[in-house]
């Protein structure tokens, strides 16, 4: 419980043993909230749809930022039907777009110069700056968010996923747009 009262989402892993002591039966007992499922899912399912849509524009670089521009506005319908308000999700999406938005320039130079290896290198010490500086932007938005509207977000592990999933798609899909428009990709 937290101090509200609420019960909070638990994830309760027990071990028994069963059986006799020279033959023993190790059995793993996983037990989850609803809501830990539902997120749960959500995660599972959306990350499917964008290994299968990028697997299928790989080879096209001029569709690839636009594919995820429109995965992004899929994404924003999903969080619709499970009933997430965008209000929940803004500094979430600052988060993603920023992180995603400037790791693809890092990839991408990477890339260019270091070939796959480059790619990766750019793309890991990319992902680490970038995940810092999407963090002082989302944070930043926060604080100005409950300041300016004195409204507190509520993390909420569906919502805040869903929220950097999509920023991140958007941020990626403007970012490759631009990217094979000048000619880098």
């Amino acid at each position: 419980m937290n101090k509200k009262g609420k019960r909070l989402p638990k994830i309760s892993i027990r071990m028994e043993t069963k059986g006799t002591k020279r033959f023993p039966r190790f059995l793993v007992k996983i037990g989850a909230s609803k809501n830990f499922l539902k997120a749960l899912t959500s995660l599972i399912g959306v990350s499917i749809v964008i290994v299968a849509v990028a697997s299928a524009f790989i080879s096209k670089s001029n569709l690839i930022g636009p594919a995820f521009l429109v995965m992004g506005l899929v994404s924003f319908l999903f969080m619709g039907v499970m009933g997430i308000k965008l209000r929940f999700v803004y500094p979430d999406l600052t988060f993603g777009f920023v992180d995603n938005g400037v790791m693809v320039f890092a990839a991408i130079i990477g890339g260019n110069v270091g070939g796959v290896a480059g790619a990766i290198i750019g793309g890991v010490a990319g992902n680490t700056i970038t995940d810092g500086l999407g963090g002082f932007f989302e944070g930043y938005v926060s604080e100005k968010q409950e300041a300016l509207t004195h409204f507190k977000s509520e993390r909420k592990m569906i919502s805040s996923s869903l929220g950097k999933m999509t920023g991140c798609m958007f941020g990626a899909g403007i970012s490759l747009t631009i990217s094979w428009l000048v000619g880098l990709i």
